[in-house]
């Protein structure tokens, strides 16, 4: 797209987006996506939940694990409320707990999700790491999941609405390259099983923070997806509804988020109109930076009836 904004802008605004500001004491607002409509990406409600927790700790402990439940869907365009409670804090270790908010229909502000994060002073330790990364592609060697939007949007456009070929194009401040296809345009049903490479699209500032951030926000990537992989549906396609119902994310060492990172996912079972999935977050060096654990809604959308 010729009217894109620059690298360095779509990170800005995504650096903007999940800085939050505090507005009373442990008590904090994230800002709307640019141009946001429909409901608010799960990533983005998680990650500016984690940067309310991390503001709140000042003595160097570093987040290590967060678990959370989302509540409702969240609404893009109003601000969402974080309120930050501090339930432990010692020498080594602190937690805090953080419930967001948004305005319901009526005005009345109601929880769309709650996180809990566990904080930790660095420290050495046992170390072992038994868990070698997948033997994929190079990003290199892959054509960004941008050019395969845009061949799906030129070869299938006319079947897609205005809004459906304005969100496909949309310009991302995360590129990711898949090692397969767009597993939500393909109907052929495959193992539970994907990689995709993510980096923003411009270098970020140095603030660990922010690297952890962005790692949550795009943990929400691909990941309900892979447990409909046996199936062969798609909610792009309609096929499905679904949503998020929890989101579990372990730092294990420090990352880039702005340096290629593999995000391989599987799905060892769905079922009762769930479906549980993993992630494992490796850097360029083979290293296991993250790993993450969700389970989704997942129901076979009803066919309309004539």
């Amino acid at each position: 797209m010729n009217d894109a904004p620059p690298p360095e802008q779509l990170v800005g605004w995504l650096t903007k987006l999940l800085t939050v500001e505090k507005t009373a004491d442990n008590h904090f607002e994230g800002r709307p996506q640019k141009d946001g409509v429909g409901r608010v990406f799960g990533g983005q409600v998680i990650a500016q939940a984690l940067q309310a927790a991390q503001a709140s700790i000042g003595d160097g402990k570093q987040a290590h694990s967060l678990h959370a439940y989302f509540l409702r869907g969240g609404k893009e365009g109003p601000p969402i409320d974080y309120r930050v409670a501090i339930d432990f804090e010692g020498r080594s270790f602190a937690n805090r707990r953080v419930v967001a908010s948004q305005p319901d229909e009526g005005g009345s502000m109601v929880p769309i999700l709650n996180l809990t994060a566990s904080f930790q002073l660095p420290e050495e330790g046992l170390s072992h790491d038994d868990c070698p990364m997948p033997d994929v592609a190079m990003p290199e060697d892959l054509r960004s999941d941008m050019d395969m939007r845009r061949d799906i949007v030129a070869a299938r456009g006319e079947r897609m609405s205005e809004l459906q070929r304005r969100m496909m194009l949309r310009p991302r401040p995360i590129e990711m390259r898949t090692t397969d296809k767009l597993h939500w345009m393909n109907s052929e049903p495959k193992a539970p099983h994907a990689h995709t490479w993510f980096r923003t699209v411009a270098p970020l500032t140095d603030d660990p923070a922010l690297h952890r951030a962005v790692i949550a926000y795009a943990s929400d990537f691909t990941l309900l997806g892979t447990s409909a992989l046996p199936h062969g549906l798609s909610w792009m396609r309609g096929e499905l509804v679904g949503a998020s119902l929890d989101h579990a994310l372990w730092f294990h060492r420090p990352a880039r988020a702005d340096e290629w990172l593999l995000y391989a996912t599987d799905s060892p079972w769905s079922g009762g109109g769930r479906g549980f999935n993993r992630g494992r977050i490796f850097n360029r060096a083979g290293e296991l930076v993250a790993s993450v654990a969700q389970e989704g809604m997942m129901r076979r959308r009803a066919p309309k009836s004539d």
